[in-house]
């Protein structure tokens, strides 16, 4: 049976090829297994990524189970992964069920209790040979738990210093991507040249992009067509991605963009076929859109197309 990849091995050969693995979080199996499948058939890498509240939602116990059925049924390298998780106490309860990876996202804090927090959490995953993403900076907007009013964009010197202080495997920085749906109200920018000194000051340390979704429009005009009522989003071009890709980010995280494509397909199926009741039909259905929009993503996106 094949086993998780070690991620930071994952995130070093991207970085060397200037390519991007995705971090898809997922909400549901359908997700889940639309993800893998869709990697799977393109021969991409893919770090699975579950938030606290989507782990609470799933059931840890069934976690583990599920991803070893996976795993049982491909070879590329996949990793299981804790975002955005808040306290010592999360983190270590996902490396003891068998996430070989985690963040702990100490952001929030004031920069000493951050470097602290980090270090004890390197300290617990690295005996079990877990990868471990750090978090310096802030993102504005909302998803799931994480809620911030406003950026704060990361400092690279202090960056600098936050990798030799807490030895982290990889590091989100914020260079004014945002989470959720609603990333900006003019046109979207992010600061290339926080990326660039940065990359200068740390060449082989990976990169993390958060709050990257697109939330293409398509989708939501969907949901709103069928129902919805989602007003005002707007996401991160797909061409400052692609450029982020190229310089020292090698993960680039989607959450968003999964979400509502799930959702305008299945809105887009159940008006569609308001006789339907079977859950797998309009499940499989919203299954397969999700699965086209990693493939899209791996392919014209994040470059990991026949990277596994």
């Amino acid at each position: 049976m094949n086993k998780l990849f070690n991620e930071k091995e994952m995130l070093l050969k991207a970085l060397s090829e200037k390519y991007a693995v995705g971090a898809f979080n997922f909400s549901s199996l359908e997700m889940l297994k639309a993800i893998v499948e869709s990697c799977k058939k393109n021969r991409s890498p893919v770090i699975c990524a579950l938030s606290e509240r989507g782990l609470k939602y799933a059931d840890p116990g069934y976690i583990m189970d599920i991803m070893n059925a996976i795993l049982k049924n491909t070879t590329i390298p996949i990793a299981l992964h804790l975002d955005h998780g808040k306290n010592f106490e999360i983190v270590k309860e996902c490396i003891d069920l068998g996430f070989n990876s985690v963040m702990i996202d100490g952001s929030y804090l004031p920069y000493e209790e951050n470097v602290a927090l980090t270090k004890k959490v390197v300290a617990y995953a690295h005996k079990k040979k877990v990868s471990v993403e750090g978090e310096l900076g802030v993102l504005a907007g909302v998803e799931d738990d994480v809620k911030a009013d406003e950026h704060r964009y990361t400092n690279p010197e202090q960056a600098l210093d936050f990798v030799k202080k807490t030895g982290v495997d990889s590091l989100a920085i914020a260079i004014g991507t945002s989470h959720g749906a609603f990333k900006f109200k003019g046109e979207p920018t992010l600061k290339f040249d926080i990326l660039k000194d940065v990359q200068k000051l740390m060449p082989q340390m990976p990169i993390v992009l958060h709050g990257a979704s697109n939330v293409p429009q398509e989708y939501i005009k969907t949901i709103n067509k069928f129902g919805g009522k989602i007003e005002g989003a707007k996401g991160v071009s797909e061409d400052l991605i692609k450029k982020a890709c190229k310089m020292a980010v090698c993960k680039v995280n989607n959450d968003t963009d999964l979400r509502v494509c799930f959702t305008a397909a299945i809105r887009e199926y159940l008006s569609e076929h308001p006789e339907e009741f079977t859950p797998r039909k309009y499940l499989q259905y919203a299954k397969d859109k999700v699965s086209e929009l990693v493939e899209y993503k791996v392919k014209k996106v994040f470059g990991s197309y026949k990277k596994a």
